[in-house]
This record gives C-alpha cells, structure tokens and sequence, in this order.
C-alpha cells in the first residue's frame, strides 16, 4: 500500500517511525467494541488487520512498533511539530469522528499535551515481538 511504502521510504531515509498500535486481545479494545456497538471482535479483527498491512515493515531499520493496553480517546499521528488528532467520541467510529490538525506554535502546549500523552503510552507499551 501506499503508507506502508511511505513509511519504508522514510525510515530509509533517516526517520525515526514509532508505530504505537491497540493490543487486539486487550480488555481496552474489548471495551471500545461494546462502546461502539460493533459486536464482539470487530474492533480487534480491524487492528488484526491493521498488523498485517504492516507486516512487510517488520525488521525495517528506522520502524519500531509496540502494544499497548490503554483506552484510548484520541489516535495521534505526528510528524515534528504537526499532529493530527483523531478525537475518540463515545459510541462511534474512529473514521466518524472529528479530526483537528494542531501546529505547535511559540506559547502553545496542545501539541506538546499529546506529544507527552503518546510517549506516556509508548513507555509502558509492550514490543510486538514480545507478544506474539
């Protein structure tokens, strides 16, 4: 696809990509199916999913994935200073929720907020390696 061949090609070129990704077999996510209503195992057959599209970054120097545990209320994509917010709203689709695109700016703490929340998660999140 073309974000697996994106991320490749930025790895090799000296970017550091740290995906952060649900653990499907952890309670959060068999939460999140019940909030959304999406039936047992939707949710975790997404991120299953997710994994494979992925597979071919395994390995990749410059890639590092981890699971985690959390619950979630927002999906964080950043790149340097711009982060895009995926705001979780109760009982509805990630894909149906609001989106905010936040620059960090001089006096500005919203990107670092979530900055610090992704490297909170990200310490306590488990290798993929170490789960499969």
């Amino acid at each position: 696809s073309g974000t697996v061949r994106l991320f490749r090609e930025k790895a090799e070129a000296g970017v550091r990509v740290r995906l952060l990704i649900s653990d499907p077999n952890s309670p959060a996510v068999a939460l999140r199916e019940q909030e959304e209503d999406t039936g047992p195992g939707v949710v975790a057959a997404r991120i299953r999913n997710v994994l494979a599209l992925l597979r071919p970054l395994r390995g990749v120097d410059g890639i590092e994935f981890r699971l985690h545990g959390a619950c979630l209320y927002t999906s964080i994509f950043r790149a340097d200073d711009d982060v895009i917010v995926n705001a979780h709203v109760y009982g509805v689709a990630g894909s149906n929720a609001p989106v905010l695109h936040l620059r960090k700016v001089p006096g500005g703490d919203m990107v670092t907020l979530y900055r610090d929340s992704f490297e909170t998660v990200w310490s306590a999140a488990r290798p993929l390696e170490s789960v499969e």
